[in-house]
């Protein structure tokens, strides 16, 4: 069971409903032109969801799947939508958990280096700035299969796990900070060898920083650099 109750409570000022399950929350919300910013749609399984570049996203029952829509004021605000949610569920994940969290560029949240979190923001046609921010949490349980890359936040979860990490990734994203400087504290991928895929373009390199946009910037065997800003960088192991 969801407390619904309880988290409208805890994360006042937001239009929550719940379901127990849907195809995507990230395209029900999409599609919903009744919702406004502050809407936020959770379900207890998806049956579609989906990540970046168009991938499935495991999501059986017992985790946490919410989508929130947001009216960025800017261009430059909207483009920090993913890398501030990454810093706003890092951080409520360990207030909730205890657990030290961290961020695999670009949206991806870690413990014990493997992936309890997935992110995936995506713009709403219409008039104004308006985007939907999906954000899945294993929160006690592995999706079968991926036992060597994902992990759980919890091993067992308490009574209203998923209503109290709910409330504290809805107060997270109300709260106003210098995300730059948390994000990069908290990204665990510079300094690490990398394969970076852009375009058609597959090649290794190191991560070795971030730069303002939160483009990756990485260094090949040639030293010469590059700045990622789409595509997919997977960890050497």
């Amino acid at each position: 069971m969801f407390s619904l109750d309880f988290l409208r409570a805890a994360a006042p000022g937001y239009d929550i409903r719940y379901t127990d399950s849907v195809g995507s929350t990230n395209a029900a919300l999409l599609g919903d032109a009744s919702a406004r910013a502050g809407s936020v749609l959770i379900a207890g399984s998806q049956s579609a969801g989906r990540g970046r570049m168009a991938r499935a996203f495991a999501s059986p029952e017992g985790g946490l799947y919410m989508s929130v829509l947001l009216a960025p004021a800017s261009v430059d605000e909207a483009l920090a939508i993913t890398p501030r949610a990454a810093v706003a569920v890092s951080r409520a994940i360990e207030s909730v958990s205890g657990r030290e969290t961290a961020i695999k560029w670009v949206n991806d949240i870690l413990i014990d280096g493997k992936k309890v979190c997935g992110i995936l923001a995506e713009a709403r046609a219409g008039e104004g700035l308006a985007v939907v921010l999906g954000i899945g949490v294993n929160v006690s349980a592995v999706p079968a299969g991926l036992e060597g890359t994902a992990g759980a936040v919890f091993d067992e979860a308490p009574a209203l796990a998923r209503e109290r990490l709910a409330a504290a990734i809805l107060g997270e994203l109300r709260e106003r900070r210098d995300v730059y400087a948390e994000y990069v504290r908290r990204c665990s991928t510079p300094g690490n060898m990398v394969d970076a895929a852009r375009g058609g373009e597959r090649f290794a390199a190191r991560a070795v920083g971030i730069d303002e946009r939160f483009r990756l910037i990485v260094e090949r065997a040639d030293g010469s650099r590059a700045a990622l800003d789409s595509g997919e960088v997977t960890l050497h192991r």
